[in-house]
Protein backbone atom coordinates (compact mmCIF):
# COMPACT_ATOMS: atom_id res chain seq x y z
CA UNK A 1 0.00 0.00 0.00
CA UNK A 2 1.19 3.30 -1.13
CA UNK A 3 1.78 5.73 1.57
CA UNK A 4 3.21 9.31 2.62
CA UNK A 5 6.66 9.01 3.98
CA UNK A 6 9.55 11.18 5.65
CA UNK A 7 12.32 12.51 4.13
CA UNK A 8 14.54 10.98 6.62
CA UNK A 9 13.42 7.52 4.61
CA UNK A 10 15.04 9.58 1.37
CA UNK A 11 18.47 7.68 1.98
CA UNK A 12 16.49 4.17 2.32
CA UNK A 13 14.74 4.75 -0.78
CA UNK A 14 17.83 6.00 -2.91
CA UNK A 15 20.01 3.20 -1.12
CA UNK A 16 18.53 0.53 -3.67
CA UNK A 17 18.33 1.91 -7.12
CA UNK A 18 17.16 -0.65 -9.68
CA UNK A 19 18.80 -0.41 -13.21
CA UNK A 20 16.60 0.37 -15.77
CA UNK A 21 17.95 1.47 -19.45
CA UNK A 22 16.54 4.27 -20.13
CA UNK A 23 14.80 7.02 -18.32
CA UNK A 24 13.01 10.12 -20.16
CA UNK A 25 12.96 13.82 -18.82
CA UNK A 26 10.69 16.43 -19.57
CA UNK A 27 11.98 19.68 -18.09
CA UNK A 28 9.28 22.67 -17.64
CA UNK A 29 12.33 25.31 -18.70
CA UNK A 30 16.05 24.57 -19.07
CA UNK A 31 16.55 28.78 -18.62
CA UNK A 32 15.63 28.37 -14.93
CA UNK A 33 18.91 28.47 -12.09
CA UNK A 34 17.12 26.46 -9.52
CA UNK A 35 15.50 23.85 -11.96
CA UNK A 36 19.04 23.87 -13.54
CA UNK A 37 20.78 22.38 -10.68
CA UNK A 38 17.67 19.85 -9.86
CA UNK A 39 18.60 18.71 -14.02
CA UNK A 40 21.82 18.72 -13.06
CA UNK A 41 21.13 15.82 -9.44
CA UNK A 42 19.96 13.63 -12.36
CA UNK A 43 22.01 13.74 -14.69
CA UNK A 44 25.02 13.19 -12.16
CA UNK A 45 23.11 10.46 -10.08
CA UNK A 46 22.95 8.76 -13.58
CA UNK A 47 26.27 9.20 -14.28
CA UNK A 48 27.20 7.48 -11.32
CA UNK A 49 25.49 4.22 -11.86
CA UNK A 50 26.00 1.46 -14.62
CA UNK A 51 23.85 0.95 -18.10
CA UNK A 52 21.30 3.91 -16.87
CA UNK A 53 20.81 6.55 -19.78
CA UNK A 54 19.09 9.51 -19.28
CA UNK A 55 17.72 11.81 -22.00
CA UNK A 56 16.60 15.16 -21.00
CA UNK A 57 14.00 17.36 -23.05
CA UNK A 58 13.29 21.12 -22.54
CA UNK A 59 9.18 21.76 -22.54
CA UNK A 60 10.06 25.83 -22.39
CA UNK A 61 7.37 26.39 -20.87
CA UNK A 62 4.91 25.06 -23.31
CA UNK A 63 2.40 22.50 -21.98
CA UNK A 64 1.44 21.17 -25.22
CA UNK A 65 5.15 20.95 -26.32
CA UNK A 66 5.61 18.49 -22.89
CA UNK A 67 2.98 16.48 -23.60
CA UNK A 68 4.40 15.91 -27.19
CA UNK A 69 7.59 14.92 -25.21
CA UNK A 70 5.78 12.56 -23.14
CA UNK A 71 3.90 10.89 -25.72
CA UNK A 72 7.11 10.92 -27.88
CA UNK A 73 9.45 9.05 -24.65
CA UNK A 74 6.68 6.65 -24.52
CA UNK A 75 6.50 5.86 -28.29
CA UNK A 76 10.64 5.78 -28.50
CA UNK A 77 10.61 2.78 -25.75
CA UNK A 78 11.72 4.56 -22.65
CA UNK A 79 11.68 2.17 -19.40
CA UNK A 80 10.14 5.23 -17.05
CA UNK A 81 9.35 9.42 -17.34
CA UNK A 82 10.44 12.05 -15.30
CA UNK A 83 8.31 15.19 -15.27
CA UNK A 84 8.70 18.51 -14.00
CA UNK A 85 5.48 19.92 -14.97
CA UNK A 86 5.08 23.18 -17.35
CA UNK A 87 1.68 23.57 -15.87
CA UNK A 88 0.56 21.56 -12.57
CA UNK A 89 -3.26 21.73 -13.77
CA UNK A 90 -2.71 19.93 -16.65
CA UNK A 91 -0.51 16.41 -15.49
CA UNK A 92 -4.02 14.89 -15.79
CA UNK A 93 -3.13 14.11 -19.02
CA UNK A 94 -0.01 13.03 -18.65
CA UNK A 95 -0.61 10.75 -16.02
CA UNK A 96 -3.33 9.13 -18.50
CA UNK A 97 -0.85 8.76 -21.76
CA UNK A 98 2.02 7.14 -19.41
CA UNK A 99 -0.83 4.68 -17.40
CA UNK A 100 -2.04 3.72 -20.85
CA UNK A 101 1.00 2.42 -21.99
CA UNK A 102 2.46 0.83 -19.34
CA UNK A 103 5.33 3.42 -18.80
CA UNK A 104 6.08 4.00 -15.04
CA UNK A 105 5.92 8.19 -14.13
CA UNK A 106 7.46 10.60 -11.68
CA UNK A 107 7.01 14.02 -11.21
CA UNK A 108 9.47 16.05 -9.65
CA UNK A 109 9.54 19.66 -7.80
CA UNK A 110 6.17 20.96 -8.84
CA UNK A 111 3.01 19.01 -7.58
CA UNK A 112 0.85 17.30 -9.91
CA UNK A 113 -3.08 17.90 -9.59
CA UNK A 114 -4.03 14.74 -9.37
CA UNK A 115 -1.09 13.72 -6.93
CA UNK A 116 -4.10 11.94 -5.14
CA UNK A 117 -5.26 9.64 -7.69
CA UNK A 118 -1.58 8.49 -9.25
CA UNK A 119 -1.73 4.67 -9.87
CA UNK A 120 0.91 2.87 -8.53
CA UNK A 121 3.47 3.32 -11.20
CA UNK A 122 3.55 6.91 -10.55
CA UNK A 123 5.28 9.03 -7.73
CA UNK A 124 6.14 12.21 -7.08
CA UNK A 125 9.14 13.78 -5.29
CA UNK A 126 9.80 17.39 -3.90
CA UNK A 127 9.44 19.34 -0.57
CA UNK A 128 6.34 19.95 1.06
CA UNK A 129 6.12 23.93 0.51
CA UNK A 130 3.67 24.47 3.06
CA UNK A 131 7.16 24.76 4.80
CA UNK A 132 8.74 26.80 2.50
CA UNK A 133 6.54 30.20 2.65
CA UNK A 134 5.75 29.47 6.20
CA UNK A 135 9.58 29.58 7.27
CA UNK A 136 9.72 32.68 4.96
CA UNK A 137 6.91 34.75 6.25
CA UNK A 138 8.01 33.94 10.00
CA UNK A 139 11.21 35.12 9.71
CA UNK A 140 10.37 38.25 7.48
CA UNK A 141 7.59 39.29 10.32
CA UNK A 142 10.44 38.50 13.25
CA UNK A 143 13.30 40.83 11.28
CA UNK A 144 10.28 43.21 11.23
CA UNK A 145 9.73 43.32 14.82
CA UNK A 146 13.31 43.54 15.42
CA UNK A 147 13.41 46.69 13.42
CA UNK A 148 10.71 47.83 15.41
CA UNK A 149 8.02 47.79 11.75
CA UNK A 150 4.62 47.70 13.03
CA UNK A 151 2.28 47.28 11.76
CA UNK A 152 4.52 46.65 8.27
CA UNK A 153 3.42 47.44 4.83
CA UNK A 154 4.59 44.83 2.45
CA UNK A 155 4.75 43.53 -1.10
CA UNK A 156 3.89 40.28 -2.34
CA UNK A 157 5.56 38.90 -5.20
CA UNK A 158 3.91 35.56 -6.86
CA UNK A 159 5.27 33.19 -9.10
CA UNK A 160 3.19 31.66 -12.24
CA UNK A 161 -0.59 31.17 -11.25
CA UNK A 162 -0.50 28.05 -12.63
CA UNK A 163 1.82 26.65 -10.51
CA UNK A 164 1.10 24.92 -7.59
CA UNK A 165 4.17 25.95 -5.64
CA UNK A 166 3.10 29.57 -6.30
CA UNK A 167 -0.43 29.00 -5.02
CA UNK A 168 1.03 27.42 -1.77
CA UNK A 169 3.52 29.64 -1.36
CA UNK A 170 1.50 32.43 -1.29
CA UNK A 171 -1.49 30.63 1.06
CA UNK A 172 1.82 30.20 3.55
CA UNK A 173 2.05 33.93 3.98
CA UNK A 174 -1.46 34.38 4.45
CA UNK A 175 -1.95 31.60 6.64
CA UNK A 176 0.85 32.67 9.02
CA UNK A 177 -0.85 36.32 8.98
CA UNK A 178 -4.29 35.02 9.86
CA UNK A 179 -3.03 32.33 12.67
CA UNK A 180 -1.31 34.85 14.36
CA UNK A 181 2.37 33.83 13.91
CA UNK A 182 3.27 36.91 12.95
CA UNK A 183 5.36 38.56 15.44
CA UNK A 184 3.85 42.27 13.66
CA UNK A 185 0.44 43.66 11.96
CA UNK A 186 0.61 43.38 8.40
CA UNK A 187 -0.66 45.59 5.68
CA UNK A 188 -0.31 44.42 2.44
CA UNK A 189 -0.40 46.88 -0.19
CA UNK A 190 -0.32 44.70 -3.29
CA UNK A 191 0.17 41.27 -4.63
CA UNK A 192 1.10 40.35 -8.69
CA UNK A 193 2.79 37.41 -10.31
CA UNK A 194 6.40 37.84 -12.17
CA UNK A 195 5.75 34.33 -13.09
CA UNK A 196 9.44 32.98 -11.55
CA UNK A 197 11.84 35.78 -13.91
CA UNK A 198 14.35 37.74 -12.98
CA UNK A 199 13.34 40.56 -15.35
CA UNK A 200 9.75 40.75 -15.05
CA UNK A 201 9.86 40.85 -11.08
CA UNK A 202 12.25 43.95 -11.76
CA UNK A 203 10.12 45.49 -13.97
CA UNK A 204 7.23 44.78 -11.28
CA UNK A 205 9.16 46.50 -8.74
CA UNK A 206 9.96 49.23 -10.69
CA UNK A 207 6.19 49.69 -11.14
CA UNK A 208 5.48 49.71 -7.63
CA UNK A 209 8.54 51.78 -6.96
CA UNK A 210 6.95 54.44 -9.17
CA UNK A 211 4.19 54.82 -6.85
CA UNK A 212 5.64 56.19 -4.22
CA UNK A 213 4.04 54.42 -1.49
CA UNK A 214 6.34 53.86 1.49
CA UNK A 215 7.12 49.18 2.23
CA UNK A 216 8.71 47.69 5.17
CA UNK A 217 9.38 44.45 3.28
CA UNK A 218 9.11 42.01 0.31
CA UNK A 219 8.08 38.42 0.25
CA UNK A 220 8.71 37.21 -3.32
CA UNK A 221 8.03 33.36 -3.63
CA UNK A 222 10.86 32.82 -5.19
CA UNK A 223 14.88 34.16 -5.53
CA UNK A 224 14.86 35.23 -9.09
CA UNK A 225 12.22 37.26 -8.08
CA UNK A 226 13.68 38.69 -5.06
CA UNK A 227 16.88 39.36 -7.02
CA UNK A 228 15.11 41.04 -9.63
CA UNK A 229 13.24 43.45 -7.35
CA UNK A 230 16.78 44.59 -5.28
CA UNK A 231 18.06 45.01 -8.69
CA UNK A 232 14.81 48.02 -9.71
CA UNK A 233 15.27 49.05 -5.70
CA UNK A 234 19.24 49.58 -6.12
CA UNK A 235 18.46 51.50 -9.43
CA UNK A 236 16.32 53.67 -7.62
CA UNK A 237 18.17 54.46 -4.63
CA UNK A 238 16.34 52.30 -1.91
CA UNK A 239 18.60 51.92 1.02
CA UNK A 240 18.63 47.79 1.74
CA UNK A 241 19.25 48.27 5.14
CA UNK A 242 15.50 50.28 5.59
CA UNK A 243 13.95 47.12 3.86
CA UNK A 244 13.39 43.64 4.50
CA UNK A 245 13.71 40.88 1.25
CA UNK A 246 13.11 37.80 0.92
CA UNK A 247 12.95 34.90 -1.50
CA UNK A 248 12.85 31.06 -1.62
CA UNK A 249 15.62 28.45 -3.40
CA UNK A 250 18.44 29.72 -1.64
CA UNK A 251 20.27 29.81 -4.87
CA UNK A 252 23.76 30.47 -5.35
CA UNK A 253 23.04 33.81 -6.42
CA UNK A 254 20.42 34.81 -4.09
CA UNK A 255 23.58 33.76 -1.48
CA UNK A 256 25.74 36.78 -3.14
CA UNK A 257 22.36 38.81 -2.67
CA UNK A 258 22.78 37.78 1.01
CA UNK A 259 26.55 38.04 1.82
CA UNK A 260 26.20 41.74 0.10
CA UNK A 261 23.57 42.43 3.07
CA UNK A 262 21.00 42.87 0.72
CA UNK A 263 18.92 39.48 0.37
CA UNK A 264 17.52 38.84 4.28
CA UNK A 265 15.80 35.67 3.90
CA UNK A 266 15.62 32.80 1.77
CA UNK A 267 14.70 28.52 1.66
CA UNK A 268 17.11 26.11 1.04
CA UNK A 269 15.30 23.66 -1.47
CA UNK A 270 17.40 20.98 -1.97
CA UNK A 271 17.06 20.96 -5.81
CA UNK A 272 19.81 18.27 -6.47
CA UNK A 273 18.43 15.98 -3.53
CA UNK A 274 15.30 16.28 -5.35
CA UNK A 275 16.35 15.07 -8.63
CA UNK A 276 18.44 12.12 -7.71
CA UNK A 277 15.36 11.06 -5.57
CA UNK A 278 13.02 11.16 -8.91
CA UNK A 279 15.60 9.55 -10.80
CA UNK A 280 15.94 6.56 -7.97
CA UNK A 281 12.22 6.51 -7.92
CA UNK A 282 12.02 6.09 -11.47
CA UNK A 283 14.31 3.58 -11.51
CA UNK A 284 12.62 2.00 -8.81
CA UNK A 285 9.20 1.75 -10.54
CA UNK A 286 10.93 1.03 -13.77
CA UNK A 287 11.64 -2.58 -12.45
CA UNK A 288 8.41 -3.16 -10.81
CA UNK A 289 9.66 -1.91 -7.09
CA UNK A 290 7.23 -0.47 -4.60
CA UNK A 291 7.78 3.12 -4.23
CA UNK A 292 6.06 5.24 -1.79
CA UNK A 293 3.17 8.13 -3.57
CA UNK A 294 5.44 11.27 -2.36
CA UNK A 295 8.99 11.63 -1.10
CA UNK A 296 9.25 14.92 0.28
CA UNK A 297 12.58 16.73 1.11
CA UNK A 298 12.93 19.13 3.98
CA UNK A 299 13.24 22.69 3.26
CA UNK A 300 15.50 24.58 5.71
CA UNK A 301 15.49 28.30 6.21
CA UNK A 302 18.73 30.19 5.39
CA UNK A 303 19.75 33.49 7.07
CA UNK A 304 22.82 35.78 7.30
CA UNK A 305 23.62 33.95 10.40
CA UNK A 306 23.67 30.45 8.94
CA UNK A 307 23.98 30.90 5.02
CA UNK A 308 27.63 29.98 4.93
CA UNK A 309 26.14 26.33 5.63
CA UNK A 310 24.47 26.50 1.82
CA UNK A 311 26.92 28.34 0.22
CA UNK A 312 28.56 24.80 -2.00
CA UNK A 313 24.26 22.82 -2.23
CA UNK A 314 22.45 24.63 -4.83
Amino acid sequence: MKKFIAATTLATLMSTSAMAETIGVSMALFDDNFLTVLRNGMIEQAEGMDDVDVQVEDAQNDVARQLDQINNFIASGVDAIIVNPVDTSATQAMSNAAAGAGVPLVYVNRMPVNVDTLPDSQAFVASDERESGTLQTVEICDLLAAQGKDPARIYVMMGELSNQAAVVRTQDIDDVIANDQCAVEIQEIDRQTANWSRDEAQDLMTNWLSTGEPFDALIANNDEMAIGALQAMKTSGIVMDDVIVGGIDATQDALLAMAAGELDVTVFQDAAGQGAGALDAALKLANGEDVDTRVYVPFQLVTQENMSDFTTKN
